[in-house]
């Protein structure tokens, strides 16, 4: 029988093999935790205690499924997004702290809407449509999918958080379920990956995350070219368009914005100083 500092010490033996060996240890932790729903601190604390065999069991499946690269928030089936619990699949994206960006500028440019009318675009896990619907509840919100089986995991995160009846959940490609309306936002966090870079990506990312999320042609910005113009018909005058960004493609969104009609076009950096967020104003 293994006792919790043996089971962890195992544990991060067989990680540092992998894809992530220089995080091994606090996987295994992060891990072990999970299984029997105690933190880090009491881990440490209580080192010597005896695992069950039931936690042995499941403990090692998961650490067999991360030694592989598979992200933990898939194996642990949750993550956090703006301080909200979400469930999260390999249906979804995993929601990136970054992506809380594009959360905080959405909330900036909706202050002078009375009860904005918001469209969340390639909603995914619902983590922008969820976030924005707990911290705006006059908001309008409609969240668009083309997967059923991520609309599936959105509708169970806005029950989850208590905003399920306050979010309009429709499939399909990108606007086309709201022809003819309008709103005063649209945001996106779309598929904006480079297909030439799909080698370049991380194992966890690459070989785990949903291919129709991530990818968006040669040079990543096939999505943006038909967004935009839609989004620039689907917006009511004043609206704002917000999108999250990849590296180095900023000018080429700028100039997309533009070209489409597109004014007051701003780019905002993440903590690491890359374009993360680009938004609009339809004049």
């Amino acid at each position: 029988m293994a006792s919790i500092a043996e089971g962890i010490a195992q544990a991060a033996e067989r990680l540092s093999y992998g894809p992530h060996g220089e995080r091994a240890r606090r996987d295994a932790e992060t891990l072990l935790g999970a299984v029997l729903k105690k933190n880090r601190a009491w881990l440490l604390a209580h080192g010597d205690e005896v695992l069950p065999e039931a936690a042995i069991r499941l403990f090692a499946e998961r650490v067999e499924r991360r030694s592989f690269g598979e992200p933990i928030q898939y194996i642990l089936g949750e993550t956090e997004f703006y301080g909200l619990p979400l469930r999260v699949a390999r249906d979804v994206l995993i929601p990136r702290p970054e992506t809380e960006l594009v959360v905080e500028k959405v909330l900036e440019l909706a202050r002078p809407f009375r009860n904005p009318r918001i469209a969340d675009v390639g909603t995914g896990s619902g983590a922008i449509a969820v976030a924005l619907a707990h911290i705006l509840p006059e908001a309008v919100i409609t969240a668009i999918d083309l997967s059923a089986a991520a609309l599936k995991v959105a509708r169970a995160n806005a029950s989850r958080n208590g905003v399920a009846d306050r979010i309009r959940f429709l499939e399909g490609d990108l606007l086309e379920p709201v022809a003819g309306e309008q709103f005063n936002l649209i945001v996106s966090n779309p598929p904006y990956v480079a297909e030439r870079d799909r080698d370049s990506l991380a194992v966890e990312v690459r070989d785990y995350e949903p291919a129709q999320a991530l990818f968006a042609g040669e040079d990543g910005l096939a999505v943006y070219r038909r967004l935009i113009p839609a989004a620039h018909a689907a917006l009511g005058p004043g609206g704002f368009i917000v999108l999250e960004t990849g590296y180095g493609q900023s000018d080429a969104l700028a100039t997309l914005l533009a070209d489409s009609g597109f004014t007051e076009i701003e780019l905002a950096a993440d903590l690491q100083g890359t374009p993360r967020v680009a938004s609009a104003r339809r004049a």
